[in-house]
């Protein structure tokens, strides 16, 4: 997992509650056992309209999402993360999200930002207005700001997710840091165990 950056630039304004996951990537894509190449997939139904928010090209390459309440309801299919990873975000901004889906954005490096409504709103109209304000999203300092500096919020976040986001830990890395805890645990076992790691 890349460690987290401070993030810069527009935000796609994402104006609605209760964006499921199955609106995030459709069930019939979950068959597949790549984790990549789902964000060419993502909200598929809601692109055939052609003034949804994604298919306007002044927000190609944006890296913030601005949505409603409830973002990630649904089923916990992890596919929805991958998805929106896929579409090169980097952070997701909500009023609030759905625990699970929240749980499955920090292991893979993608930030799950809350702020109150009325903040939303505020960044939301800044961000419809074209050339959009550009947004900063800052987790080692947990605020979000316009890059203008008059708008600036601090919020809260998990202080484990954030060392993980911020290091570029995901399960995995964090195994591999207690490396020599398990290669002592193994060399003392009884050769009647089978071998979990064979080197760490």
């Amino acid at each position: 997992m890349q460690k987290f950056k401070t993030v810069k630039g527009n935000a796609i304004p994402l104006n609605r509650a209760d964006v499921d996951t199955d609106q995030i990537i459709p069930a019939q894509y979950l068959k597949r056992i790549e984790r990549t190449g789902f964000g060419q997939f993502a909200f598929e139904s809601w692109r055939k309209d052609p003034t949804f928010v994604l298919n306007n090209p002044a927000y190609s390459g944006a890296q913030i999402l601005l949505a409603g309440p409830n973002f990630g309801c649904g089923s916990s299919r992890e596919h929805a993360p991958w998805a929106l990873e896929g579409l090169g975000l980097k952070v997701l901004i909500a009023p609030s999200f759905a625990d699970i889906f929240r749980n499955n954005c920090a292991k893979i490096g993608l930030l799950t930002v809350t702020l109150p409504q009325k903040d939303i709103d505020h960044l939301v109209a800044r961000a419809e207005e074209l050339p959009a304000s550009e947004i900063v999203v800052d987790l080692a300092s947990q605020t979000v700001s316009t890059a203008d500096g008059t708008f600036v919020r601090k919020f809260e976040v998990d202080q484990f997710v954030k060392r993980c986001l911020l290091e570029g830990l995901d399960d995995i890395g964090l195994t591999l840091l207690e490396g020599a805890k398990v290669a002592a645990f193994e060399a003392s076992r009884s050769d009647i165990y089978p071998k979990t790691l064979a080197t760490v």
